[in-house]
């Protein structure tokens, strides 16, 4: 045996008074070390040292709660006020032309992030309330000219002094966008009695579509990439309609397989039966069985458009013969057709998915990727195959709306404990809606139509509020639980995010950001500044945060949210738990000093 300074020799007891000053300052390590985790990290870490200073209270050696310095954001400058870090028209040369993979996600690296805070345009005013914004907003809000002069013969928008008016017009809609939803309806009869209640607009122009069918109780979600003059989705989210900007290129859109009821494309220009049909198979994988992909625009009725598509009768024939075939190996048959209208249905017929094997074209997927990966995931060239164990995802067997949205459908079962979780939150969300009610009247109100979830698991706050007159989008995180295919199920809307990125759409597009607990769960991966300069992107001035965090963060993020120009308020939760509070906060208008370069 040796001494603790190595050398030969025992001696009792030095030895019974070592050991436990070695396992104390074993102990005390650790303890140190782990302090250290929490308070300080690296560059990608929580609060990190060379950004915010720290400290941490203590009251007889219990851990209170973490504390920083005052900080102050300054003004980004005008340049900014349309700022999509992630799909940012500046950076688009570091990037590749194929297949316009350069208006995909491409977030900056840390040390390009942006410390400040991003202004309104000038003369910038709280937008118009819903249900009038679906019609007009207000012409310095979205201060966008191309889109009025190079769309107005085909009545999009219109300026008609400080507004712009949407007269629902559209490329394939002269007569307007009610009479085009109308003859649709008559091809698609399950459009009127709630079987129909989740669609996805790819390539949304200024969604007046979406907007139509919000009234028909069918809601929409419209997808249009970043672009240097149209503002689709900005346009799309100032009027009040569901909207996000994406684009299918070479990854698969941020939504899990069999989500949407129905799937649109007018004229959207997207190449359906190109690089073997790879877009056409992302359609395939989002729509769920029995859901409906309808075409508008070439080659559809080419017998009597060909004249006006710069082409000839011989060459649109060829392409809708072979969309035609296309579609048919990809097990969706012909549903219905008038005019300018195509309309096909997702087979839910096994008997035909049966038939493929991977030598089949397009070829049938092996079961190496999770068909609800979808979050930086590359597209494939091959059909999803719905989980036979998820028998409820035919769209005849999902229940209509509303009942659907109290239904714990098969997905529940992919989540731990999901059935018992999902009936626990339904009453939950239910109890806290209205605690939160009672302390920011305006939720709920028309002060607050477009709503985001920050971190939601099945949807509970938006099912809370499906009576008033706003909509949520869900956001799930993509490390956490497979949950989102459970709120499509529900008949609501949402997508897959990783918050330590930033989100995709334009500034000032939200009314209201409601969290819960997201710091605690991401505080490990996602720096709280960001986090926080992100909310405040893509808010709307005078627009409201609800934040449920642990008291443990609560003055940190206080703290911060002061040096956004946000007043803030601390609530009890409804039952008033003491390790657990609200921050209700409201962001104020200014307006930059910084003038255009």
């Amino acid at each position: 045996m040796k001494s603790k300074d190595g050398k030969p020799g025992s001696n009792p007891d030095k030895i019974s008074r070592a050991g436990p000053m070695c396992l104390m300052f074993v102990v005390l390590c650790g303890f140190s070390f782990y302090l250290g985790g929490i308070f300080s990290s690296e560059k990608n870490g929580f609060l990190s040292s060379d950004s915010i200073p720290t400290t941490v209270n203590h009251k007889d050696n219990a851990l209170v709660h973490v504390q920083i310095e005052p900080i102050t954001f300054p003004d980004c400058g005008i340049d900014y006020q349309d700022y999509t870090p992630c799909t940012d028209p500046k950076r688009w040369r570091r990037y590749g032309n194929y297949r316009l993979n350069f208006m995909e996600r491409h977030c900056p690296p840390i040390s390009e992030r942006k410390e400040c805070l991003v202004p309104p345009p000038a003369g910038y005013k709280v937008p118009i309330r819903w249900p009038q914004s679906k019609n007009e907003c207000w012409y310095r809000n979205v201060p966008y000219d191309w889109i009025n002069n190079q769309k107005s013969n085909q009545h999009w928008l219109r300026k008609d002094g400080e507004k712009f008016l949407f007269p629902g017009g559209g490329t394939m809609f002269p007569n307007g966008v009610s009479k085009y939803v109308d003859l649709m309806e008559n091809l698609i009869p399950e459009m009127k009695d709630g079987t129909i209640r989740t669609a996805i607009d790819t390539g949304c122009g200024v969604a007046s579509w979406g907007g139509d069918l919000l009234d028909r109780g069918i809601l929409t979600l419209s997808l249009a990439p970043r672009d240097n003059h149209e503002a689709q989705v900005q346009f799309a989210l100032e009027r009040g309609i569901p909207a996000i900007l994406g684009i299918i290129s070479t990854q698969r859109l941020p939504f899990p397989s069999n989500s949407f009821d129905m799937a649109h494309c007018s004229r959207c220009l997207i190449p359906w039966t190109e690089f073997d049909g790879l877009y056409l198979l992302e359609i395939h994988r989002i729509l769920r069985p029995g859901g409906f992909w309808v075409l508008s625009g070439p080659p559809v009725n080419y017998e009597n458009r060909w004249r006006g598509w710069n082409t000839t009768v011989e060459e649109q024939k060829a392409d809708f013969d072979s969309l035609k075939k296309l579609l048919t190996r990809m097990c969706f048959k012909l549903y219905n057709m008038k005019d300018d209208i195509a309309v096909w249905k997702k087979s839910t017929d096994d008997s035909c998915y049966n038939n493929l094997t991977p030598s089949s074209y397009p070829p049938k997927c092996d079961d190496s990727r999770d068909p609800d990966s979808a979050w930086y995931i590359p597209l494939r060239p091959c059909i999803t195959i719905t989980n036979p164990d998820l028998k409820r995802l035919n769209l005849k067997t999902t229940p209509k709306w509303p009942e659907r949205l109290n239904v714990a459908t098969d997905r529940v079962s992919l989540v731990s404990g999901g059935n018992n979780i999902f009936k626990h939150d339904q009453s939950k969300w239910k109890v806290r809606v209205k605690h939160y009610q009672n302390l920011l009247p305006a939720l709920g109100s028309d002060k607050t139509r477009n709503v985001m979830d920050m971190n939601t698991l099945f949807g509970g706050f938006a099912a809370a509020l499906t009576k008033s007159p706003l909509w949520v989008m869900n956001v799930v995180s993509s490390y956490g639980a497979n949950s989102l295919g459970v709120i499509y199920d529900r008949g609501l809307i949402g997508t897959y995010h990783d918050w330590c990125e930033p989100f995709s759409t334009y500034p000032r597009t939200y009314d209201l950001l409601h969290l819960d607990g997201l710091f605690t769960a991401e505080s490990h991966r996602c720096e709280m500044k960001y986090v926080l300069l992100e909310m405040d992107r893509i808010l709307r001035p005078s627009g409201y945060v609800i934040i449920r965090e642990s008291d443990y963060f609560i003055d940190a993020i206080s703290t911060i949210a002061k040096g956004m120009k946000w007043r803030c308020e601390t609530k009890d939760t409804e039952y008033g738990v003491e390790k657990e509070k609200l921050l209700i906060c409201q962001k104020k208008l200014w307006y930059s000093k910084i003038s255009q370069d």
